[in-house]
């Protein structure tokens, strides 16, 4: 550890350089992943300027359970749909599984007022919102009478 701030001391311009650098590299990539809303905002943004939620999973995944209020449009259709989001007059919040899938979504969009929600789906849950839709898994009970040994 001593060597390192040996290093820094005799070498500041390189340090400067590597410091910049790495800033510049997390800027970037909070860009391109577009801006990200928490839970609490994005319902904030329903009620307050009417925005529009936007699932990107699959249907399967998406028929487990969803935030009220979205419409279902899987990533891999997303590219034949742009020009309907586009069209979108309010702001549009991307939802995915755990909110990496999105950023792809938003960059995608390109439009000034698309959003991402920060963690998808399991963001939502950990802020223990709920979900609409999910099947009911608990199992049937047997209406049976149990048979009794001897």
């Amino acid at each position: 550890m001593d060597r390192a701030f040996e290093f820094m001391g005799n070498h500041p311009f390189l340090f400067g350089i590597l410091a910049v650098l790495a800033i510049l590299f997390f800027t970037i990539e909070n860009k391109r992943s577009g801006r990200k809303i928490s839970p609490n905002t994005l319902g904030m943004m329903v009620n307050s300027q009417n925005a529009q939620l936007i699932d990107i999973r699959p249907k399967k995944k998406f028929a487990t359970g969803y935030i009220q209020g979205s419409r279902n449009i899987p990533f891999t259709e997303l590219k034949d749909r742009l020009e309907e989001i586009r069209a979108i007059e309010h702001p549009v919040i991307i939802v995915c599984d755990i909110g990496v899938q999105a950023g792809a979504a938003v960059q995608m969009i390109a439009k000034e007022n698309v959003y991402r929600l920060e963690g998808g789906i399991g963001g939502w849950q950990g802020a223990g919102m709920p979900l609409v839709g999910i099947k009911d898994a608990q199992p049937k009970k047997d209406k049976t009478k149990p048979k009794l040994s001897k």
